[in-house]
């Protein structure tokens, strides 16, 4: 069966001048060539709950899945018409406790607060076609907090997407990437069916649906270098 690239966003705009970590940037206009690329290739982009047959080993095909972390607005302003485009669908990974508001997480790191979605940008964003995951209450290291934090994170996370938007939410995604054992029974526990992490490489069908691998697709990155990363067999090391 064809390994499957799970592609990881978090930007769509520019980098703003003197921004840190360059890397979180992909343009618009690199996305766009990017997500034609893919359909010169021959996959079709697809959310995560989509691409769940696929990773299961129950059905084939040539296919990429598209994912967003944190749930910026710029997702909305600059993907979606892109996404809708090509007829790709995509999943954007929301921090529940932030909705509507800013990057918390590393604002003061990164010295720039970028604006999340509200709840009724999330809306359009589904209304759109596309899907919304869970990327925790908060954004915290999950194997850094206690058992009861840890749950109040994960679910909790799911329960307020949910609440907040009439939607089941399937999908979760690791803060930092960050989890291990106990981390993906937590997930497990509050009813999800996948979870992605930032370990670098393409998933294969049959892989744990809770520690996926993903390919970071980032502005730091030459153009040469996201055909590579879709082709190649080994893990990424650009």
């Amino acid at each position: 069966m064809n390994p499957i690239p799970i592609l990881m966003y978090h930007n769509v705009a520019r980098a703003p001048r003197g921004a840190k970590l360059r890397g979180l940037y992909v343009s618009p206009g690199r996305f766009a060539r990017q997500m034609a690329l893919l359909r010169l290739l021959g996959y079709r982009g697809l959310s995560m709950s989509h691409a769940m047959p696929y990773l299961r080993g129950e059905q084939e095909g040539k296919i990429a899945v598209i994912t967003l972390d944190d749930g910026y607005r710029d997702n909305l302003d600059n993907a979606l018409p892109v996404l809708q485009r090509y007829g790709f669908t995509a999943t954007c990974y929301v921090v529940s406790g932030a909705v509507g508001a800013y990057n918390h997480w590393d604002a003061e790191q990164l010295g720039l607060r970028k604006a999340l979605m509200d709840a009724g940008e999330l809306r359009e964003w589904l209304a759109g076609g596309m899907e919304i995951g869970a990327h925790s209450r908060y954004h915290p290291r999950l194997p850094e907090v206690d058992a009861r934090t840890l749950d109040d994170e994960v679910a909790g996370s799911r329960q307020e997407l949910e609440d907040l938007l009439g939607i089941a939410v399937t999908q979760f995604c690791y803060p930092y990437g960050a989890a291990g054992g106990r981390e993906r029974d937590a997930v497990q526990r509050a009813g999800f069916q996948g979870a992605v992490t930032v370990r670098r490489g393409r998933a294969r069908p049959g892989m744990d649906l809770f520690d996926l691998p993903r390919v970071l697709v980032g502005g730091h990155h030459a153009p040469h270098v996201f055909p590579l990363q879709i082709l190649t067999p080994h893990e990424d090391r650009h």
